[in-house]
């Protein structure tokens, strides 16, 4: 990247301005919606002025993942390594959360920014430092790695946020659709949860743990 195309124009305009206001298009329109023309205008700028500091779509998309990657927490480096990548997962959910558009794009990158690299730097030294062998590093990163994303992607598609809004949705919708003769277990468990509070939002804390209890004993495998 040159100087001249990281620099501030006279009209205001900078890369980073055009990356960050191209990330505010995405949550509020989705990725797909996004385009050079489209983005120009939320800036009050030409289309081929973009150009002067993104040089394609992909550059523009490769710094917008890198701004979400920059938003990440990394794993603190004066704790236990089950802590520390708790941490990580939990901020990296939070943030998913804020750019559901990113979910299936963290790891499509094929040039990665310095936030992202930085990212991965931190992860695999906490692992590494833990004991964990270089292959299973590797895995322990892609297990965890599934998990956060699968269940921001799953999170994202869900109609309901909060316990109230589920234990109103299963007694209004679910419920009746669940008759104890046909479905005596579903309408079980629907009642029961609605009974007890379920909250959704621990259900990752309690897959998260599971998974870090499960690598424990991996670390000094060959």
């Amino acid at each position: 990247m040159s100087e001249e195309r990281q620099a501030t124009s006279e009209t205001g305009l900078s890369k980073q301005r055009v990356v960050v206001e191209a990330v505010r298009l995405a949550d509020r329109e989705g990725v797909d919606g996004l385009s050079m023309r489209r983005l120009a205008g939320a800036l009050g700028a030409g289309a081929m002025s973009l150009y002067h500091y993104v040089a394609s779509k992909e550059e523009l998309l490769d710094a917008m993942i890198d701004l979400v990657f920059a938003e990440i927490e990394l794993p603190p480096e004066q704790t236990d390594w089950q802590s520390a990548m708790r941490t990580r997962a939990l901020s990296a959910r939070q943030v998913l959360a804020r750019h559901r558009w990113a979910i299936a794009l963290m790891d499509s990158r094929t040039s990665p920014g310095p936030a992202h690299l930085r990212h991965r730097e931190a992860i695999t030294a906490c692992l590494r430092r833990a004991g964990f062998p270089v292959v299973m590093t590797t895995h322990a990163t892609w297990l965890l790695d599934s998990y956060v994303y699968g269940f921001a992607l799953q999170d994202a598609g869900l109609p309901f946020d909060t316990a109230g809004e589920l234990a109103d949705l299963v007694e209004d919708v679910y419920l009746p659709q669940l008759p104890a003769d046909e479905f005596p277990y579903l309408n079980e468990s629907a009642a029961a949860l609605v009974a007890a509070g379920f909250d959704p939002a621990e259900e990752f804390l309690f897959g998260l743990d599971l998974v870090l209890a499960a690598l424990e004993p991996l670390r000094a495998s060959e």
